[in-house]
């Protein structure tokens, strides 16, 4: 009885509050102050309530109970915050333009054969192959170069210091960069050191097709690049140096070392930052919407799922992008729990 008196409690505590803050009308920083709090505070209270109740059980319950107690909460908002939404999609892929009529897999044909949809995956293995590639062995090379540098805390804080920035931001930084203008004048960074230079200006991410996408690509690797330096540079710092050191006496080469000990020893690190890279590049939004809002062939999954579904309205097509970009993403992920449980990870 005190188990579901205290969770009735708690929902109608929760539910009371979301209701005066959803209907307030008060100051805007006193109702962010009180929703932070609110946020904080709940969740604590949520878990203490629980778990005092739990306490009140013999030993055999209470242990039965608990890993459950904490999990709950968690399982629960996961399940309304991605479950729920994601079975709602692929409910919606199987309707039409307004959701209104069942269609079947009319709108998967579509996809495999509308030439925009075609371009839109087309650039997405553009992104997977060179992007996550590049910023994979960039990321090692610079790893290895830098854990041999003098200037190690320095040059790994330059190479890093870009993912203290949005994608937005980025976006809105290399546009300058790749600024084209029709005369001698050129503002954009690029343009003017290529004219400098005696070169013609280029319009980097509209003219030139399909090689615009590799310059979205680039950003990508300026940003990743320091996020898989610094994975690897801590898993470089656990290879035995004993271990190299006896390859050097045995005579091995530096490149030898490099590929026949260093890489195999830290593989799993390596296909980890791999996955979650590729995860990163499938999902590619912010860049290309900021620096070419999807034109010029530059059209990705995400950005043609948020034309079709927000601007076009059509919910059965931008539902069915959505799928699929999930559908691509699933064996990378569970690739990666693989090797998660291989390392004892969980």
């Amino acid at each position: 009885m005190a188990t579901f008196l205290v969770l009735a409690l708690n929902i109608a505590l929760h539910a009371g509050i979301f209701v005066f803050l959803r209907d307030s009308s008060m100051n805007p920083v006193l109702y962010a102050i009180l929703a932070i709090a609110w946020g904080v505070g709940g969740v604590y209270l949520i878990y203490w309530s629980l778990n005092w109740t739990v306490e009140r059980y013999s030993d055999v319950w209470r242990r039965r109970i608990q890993p459950y107690l904490f999990v709950g909460p968690a399982f629960l908002l996961l399940s309304w915050l991605l479950l729920i939404p994601t079975v709602r999609t692929l409910y919606m892929s199987f309707m039409d333009a307004g959701s209104e009529k069942f269609v079947g897999f009319a709108n998967y044909a579509a996809i495999f054969t509308n030439r925009l949809l075609l371009t839109a995956l087309r650039n997405n293995l553009i992104w997977v192959a060179f992007g996550a590639t590049a910023c994979i062995v960039l990321g090692l090379l610079i790893a290895v170069l830098a854990d041999r540098s003098s200037f190690e805390k320095l040059a790994k804080a330059i190479i890093f210091l870009p993912m203290a920035i949005s994608f937005v931001a980025a976006g809105v930084i290399w546009k300058f960069i790749y600024y084209y203008q029709p005369g001698d004048e050129q503002v954009g960074l690029l343009n003017a050191i290529v004219t400098a230079f005696g070169g013609e200006p280029q319009a980097w991410t509209s003219m030139l097709q399909p090689w615009n996408n590799l310059f979205l690509v680039a950003i990508l690797v300026w940003m990743q690049t320091g996020f898989a330096m610094v994975i690897f540079s801590a898993a470089l710092k656990g290879v035995p140096e004993d271990m190299l050191e006896a390859a050097r006496m045995d005579g091995a080469g530096e490149v030898r070392i490099f590929f026949k000990i260093i890489v195999p020893y830290i593989s799993t690190t390596i296909l980890s930052v791999t996955t979650t890279i590729i995860v990163f590049t499938l999902k590619i939004f912010d860049v290309v919407m900021v620096m070419t809002g999807g034109q010029y062939d530059t059209e990705v999954v995400a950005t043609q799922f948020y034309r079709q579904f927000f601007m076009y309205r059509n919910f059965g097509y931008g539902s069915t992008l959505a799928i699929v970009l999930l559908i691509a993403v699933i064996p990378v992920i569970v690739f990666n729990l693989r090797q998660m449980r291989r390392q004892g990870g969980f």
